[in-house]
């Protein structure tokens, strides 16, 4: 049994949680991720470790509300135990002393974000951090960002915090300005692929983690596959993290659509259910 030691919201439907698994904790890369279940009659749900903890023995997870399992795992309380946590899965993130680096992330994808952010600044890097959101209220590890970049710039839709603009305009601002030898971007997949169109154009090598499209998480179902540079490609086994350029980002967002009408209806039944289970107030 994984024990969940903290808890806390980041945002009105973004939980950190920080459980108890020391072999994990151990052996995590950057860019790897964990299946988890709930209990014996949840899904598997894939969850990029945001960070780690050897001495005390504990990974940290970001979870979005979504759907059925991730409200219910939101739900969970501190001392509560998870039934199953597997991992470290995936292929870890690439980390060398390259020069400067650009690391992007938007929305929650700022979390799997954080890992590769913190490995490549101690590989001795100059780290060049935008994070974005559509509001201040959705922006999410700030300061831990700011401690391994050694420049961060925030970008809001409504310019309530940091600059106005989207994630592609802070992008590019830097690379207008200094030599970017390697970028990272990671978030929505129509951000990733405006965030790869803006790279291509200035020729810099960029990576991209598709961990949003996992579902099963060991290869056998074969949800996740994706088409790089025209060959299929399954993200849970072959990935997390890809060409930017290679990868067609419109197949992907199409797929991603697959079961949108099936989480909704999931997710309407269980809220059902918790008003059929809830006393009524006298």
């Amino acid at each position: 049994m994984y024990k969940i030691i903290d808890k806390e919201f980041l945002s009105e439907n973004v939980a950190r949680l920080v459980i108890e698994a020391p072999y994990i904790a151990k052996s995590r890369k950057a860019g790897n991720f964990i299946i988890l279940r709930i209990d014996k009659h949840g899904e598997r749900i894939p969850l990029t470790i945001a960070d780690a903890n050897i001495e005390k023995g504990t990974i940290t997870v970001i979870v979005q509300r979504v759907g059925v399992s991730s409200h219910k795992l939101c739900a969970m309380r501190i001392g509560d135990t998870l039934l199953d946590v597997v991992g470290p899965l995936g292929k870890e993130t690439h980390i060398a002393n390259v020069g400067t680096v650009l690391c992007a992330g938007g929305g929650v994808g700022v979390a799997p974000l954080f890992p590769i952010v913190q490995a490549m600044k101690l590989a001795g890097n100059r780290v060049i951090t935008v994070i974005a959101a559509r509001t201040k209220d959705l922006v999410i590890l700030e300061d831990e960002m700011r401690t391994y970049s050694d420049e961060l710039i925030i970008m809001t839709d409504d310019g309530s915090l940091g600059k106005k603009g989207l994630v592609t305009q802070g992008m590019e601002e830097v690379i207008l300005r200094e030599k970017v030898n390697e970028a990272v971007v990671i978030g929505p997949a129509i951000m990733m692929k405006y965030a790869a169109l803006t790279t291509k154009k200035y020729d810099i090598p960029t990576v991209a983690s598709l961990n949003t499209i996992m579902v099963d998480g060991t290869g056998m179902c074969g949800a996740c596959r994706v088409s790089v540079g025209g060959k299929t490609e399954f993200v849970c086994v072959n990935g997390p993290e890809f060409d930017a350029h290679k990868v067609n980002f419109d197949e992907m967002m199409f797929r991603l659509n697959a079961y949108k009408t099936k989480e909704a209806e999931g997710y309407s039944d269980y809220l059902k259910s918790l008003e059929s289970t809830t006393p009524a107030l006298v």
